[in-house]
């Protein structure tokens, strides 16, 4: 092979790659933390029936855990008997290829079993049970690395338990323990050496997931909880800056970063905030009840946020000012997901999922169809929580032990 020839296949290597992982869905709210879907060419309308069902799996555990897609493997967590695991299903068939235990039953009245979806990274999935164990494993084979405790960190269980998702940077893997010894913590990803905790912010946790910003010439790792929002220094876990956030009962989604803005909302008729950063002060753009974001997520997409607000229904609002451009009851409260352009919205309570375009123009279905089967498992207490996902092409909807792929190609 000449050397012309070995970089042409080095470059093509290259952007198989590339491309592979940005196919992929490797964390919670995906490889850009924002909840868009890197897949294209989608149907823009569905049929009466909705798209194409490829498979369904249905033993996949009991909770309320998301799922990750990465190299043709998914990766969710479920409570099997009294044992929460991390589980591996091949993408393309539905089978499961191996499980792991990742810690005991979290009890809720609300639902029994893990809330966190795993994180991919570098051949291995990083996963928070419901009680609080955060555990490292091998991706192919799911043998046990590490594992470490977020109360040997001082943390306390919240009321449901452990939901965020936690987050790889580089070399380090971060979590919210809460408590005296510090509200975040970072952990060497391939030993699970601790590396710092926040002993100047201690705030109980919460429910939220941290997401990583570059902003000020520093980059930083930005959390909610029900005091305060703030900005922690990724190599130290010193505080660069915090807000007020005077959240009631649970604080649950997760923040949004933007041209040096903050924007985090909460339901329980909280409403939602956004604050401008400025080095070591974060000061108030704007705050209101026109977002009262439950746990179903907001998305940022061309200059509005997207979500459900309790009362007011399916939202549209202009990212830099707060003001709302629309809002619509055509469907329940729920989750919503971005993928090519348009929303994927579902419906918690009776499972019916749409398909609208992400437009300030208004509130535009394409479609819908019914989740089913649903399981009968379910706590009476507890609606299908888990957030949509589309990877490669495919719809992932979860209900407890059944997970469902849809094929949503054009």
């Amino acid at each position: 092979m000449t050397p012309t020839m070995k970089s042409l296949a080095t470059a093509a290597l290259i952007i198989t790659a590339t491309a592979q992982v940005h196919a992929d869905w490797p964390r919670w709210r995906g490889a850009l933390h924002d909840d868009h879907s890197t897949s294209t060419g989608l149907l823009k309308k569905w049929e009466s029936s909705g798209p194409a069902k490829l498979w369904s799996n249905e033993d996949v555990g009991l909770g309320y855990s998301g799922i990750a897609v990465a190299n043709g493997v998914i990766y969710a967590m479920g409570l099997r008997d009294a044992t929460e695991y991390v589980i591996a299903i091949d993408a393309k068939t539905g089978k499961e290829k191996w499980s792991t235990e990742a810690g005991p039953i979290l009890t809720n009245g609300w639902g029994d079993g893990p809330r966190s979806t795993p994180t991919v990274d570098g051949g291995k999935v990083y996963a928070m049970s419901g009680k609080g164990t955060l555990i490292c494993v091998d991706a192919t084979t799911g043998k046990s690395i590490w594992s470490v405790t977020m109360d040997s960190l001082g943390g306390k269980v919240p009321g449901w338990g452990y939901t965020e998702s936690v987050l790889v940077d580089g070399e380090r893997v971060v979590a919210t323990p809460g408590g005296s010894k510090g509200t975040m913590a970072a952990f060497d990803k391939n030993t699970g050496k601790l590396l710092w905790q926040t002993a100047d912010w201690t705030d109980p946790a919460q429910y939220s997931s941290p997401i990583p910003i570059d902003h000020g010439g520093k980059h930083q790792y930005v959390q909610l909880t029900m005091q305060s929002v703030a900005g922690v220094e990724a190599a130290t876990g010193a505080v660069i800056w915090k807000a007020p956030f005077p959240g009631k009962t649970a604080v649950i989604p997760t923040p949004i970063y933007h041209d040096g803005h903050i924007f985090v909302a909460a339901g329980y008729g909280v409403g939602c905030k956004m604050v401008k950063l400025d080095g070591t002060t974060a000061t108030e753009v704007y705050s209101n009840t026109d977002m009262i974001n439950h746990h179903g997520g907001v998305i940022l997409h061309d200059g509005h946020l997207y979500g459900y607000c309790d009362g007011k229904g399916w939202t549209c609002m202009e990212f830099k000012t707060g003001t709302v451009k629309w809002q619509d009851k055509s469907l329940g409260k729920g989750a919503v997901h971005l993928a090519d352009g348009m929303l994927y919205l579902l419906d918690e309570a009776n499972g019916n999922c749409a398909l609208i375009e992400a437009s300030p123009s208004g509130y535009k279905e394409h479609g819908r169809f019914k989740l089913e089967p649903q399981t009968t498992q379910r706590n009476p207490k507890g609606k299908i929580w888990v957030h949509p996902v589309v990877s490669d092409g495919v719809l992932y909807l979860r209900d407890q032990e059944l997970l469902h792929a849809y094929n949503v190609k054009g």
